[in-house]
């Protein structure tokens, strides 16, 4: 396996890990978010807050299953920063607002797991929606 198909395979795979947090479905399930959370987990939320692994599996498993997941994420790219470690970047708009979004993810012997995720607001969405996840009630 050459550098670029080692770049190509971790960015997938933190891109589809990505996307499964994003997921209501998968959100919703502790289990599920567990999978996808490293255990030193760190978020700085759009709203400001910062959570460990066990605050946002609270906030997360608080979010409905037929909530909307946001209304639409864009831009998004990822660069292999060593191995096993890829960071990703895009933005979301949902819940009335832009936010972009930066992630670490790291592989581990359990595979593929966010480390770090920050959002930060850059302006009132164009498109509406919700992301319940950044709503000032679920960022406890």
């Amino acid at each position: 396996m050459n550098a670029s198909d080692e770049e190509e395979r971790s960015v997938r795979a933190a891109v589809e890990g990505e996307l499964r947090l994003l997921d209501p479905g998968v959100r919703a399930s502790p289990d599920a978010v567990t999978a996808l959370l490293d255990p030193e987990f760190t978020e700085f939320g759009a709203s400001g807050r910062r959570y460990d692994r066990t605050s946002i599996l609270a906030v997360t498993s608080a979010v409905d299953e037929s909530a909307p997941e946001p209304s639409a994420v864009t831009g998004m790219s990822g660069v292999l920063l060593a191995p096993g470690l890829v960071h990703l970047a895009y933005t979301s708009e949902g819940n009335g607002r832009r936010v972009r979004r930066s992630s670490l993810w790291r592989r581990s012997d359990a595979g593929w797991r966010m480390y770090f995720h920050q959002g930060t607001p850059t302006g009132p969405s164009q498109l509406g929606g919700e992301y319940p996840a950044d709503t000032p009630r679920a960022a406890d």
